[in-house]
């Protein structure tokens, strides 16, 4: 039986036991939900990609072709790649890229260096992109200013990018490159895989059984300690 003392110790660690044990069960179930979307990810990447379409899926392997706009060009973020020269800061080139009977879609070609000639891109009527579709996101309050007269963009906004380009109207996402490293300088560095969403969930599931043991271990020795007095 419980001594009396130690009821309201034994009622709390109880409450804060089941608490951990359930944070640390949810952070199982978000494992398993993880590793699913990875594996789907990962089958994604293998498949050939698909023609990119108005109502394309968020992070889809496409492809598209039509003309690259590169008189619009513009630049989003920045970055620091450890190239072989060494850390060299830049930033993501987006050019427009226009389809017959569809609206324009931008498309993030890759990093380039911050400061450096003109990069080279493919030109002609059927430049064909194979890519991610990545959605639109909308300008944070601690975002940076975007610099529409310079073309220097900090929020990947198509709606707005395109406006600054002096567009009408663009597809409401952005289309990510995707491919090897080039080989020939000055050529943009397209992302290599498809974004994948960290998974922490193991070491939080520790955490949390590992918390809701010490717990038990505490009020063990509690217990011990106020038996003998």
């Amino acid at each position: 039986m419980i001594r009396p003392k130690l009821l309201v110790p034994a009622l709390s660690t109880a409450m804060m036991l089941i608490v951990l044990l359930g944070l640390g069960t949810w952070q199982v179930q978000r494992l398993a939900w993880k590793r699913n979307i990875l594996s789907q990810i990962d089958a994604a990447e293998r498949l050939a990609p698909v023609p990119l379409g108005d109502d394309a899926s968020p992070f889809a392997k496409v492809s598209a072709t039509g003309h690259l706009r590169p008189d619009l060009a513009a630049h989003f973020g920045a970055d620091v790649q450890d190239l072989p020269a060494g850390p060299i800061p830049g930033t993501y080139l987006i050019v427009p890229l226009e389809r017959q009977g569809a609206p324009p879609v931008l498309v993030d070609l890759g990093w380039v260096p911050e400061h450096g000639p003109p990069p080279a891109l493919p030109t002609g009527d059927n430049v064909t992109v194979v890519g991610f579709v990545y959605p639109p996101a909308h300008h944070g309050w601690f975002a940076a200013a975007d610099d529409i007269s310079g073309r220097r963009f900090f929020t990947l906004d198509p709606a707005t990018i395109g406006a600054g380009l002096g567009l009408p109207s663009v597809a409401p996402f952005t289309l990510v490159a995707l491919g090897p490293p080039p080989t020939a300088p000055g050529t943009p560095i397209p992302a290599e895989h498809l974004p994948r969403p960290p998974n922490n969930h193991l070491q939080y599931a520790i955490t949390w059984y590992g918390l809701a043991a010490a717990l038990v271990v505490v009020f063990v020795s509690y217990a011990r300690k106020g038996s003998r007095a």
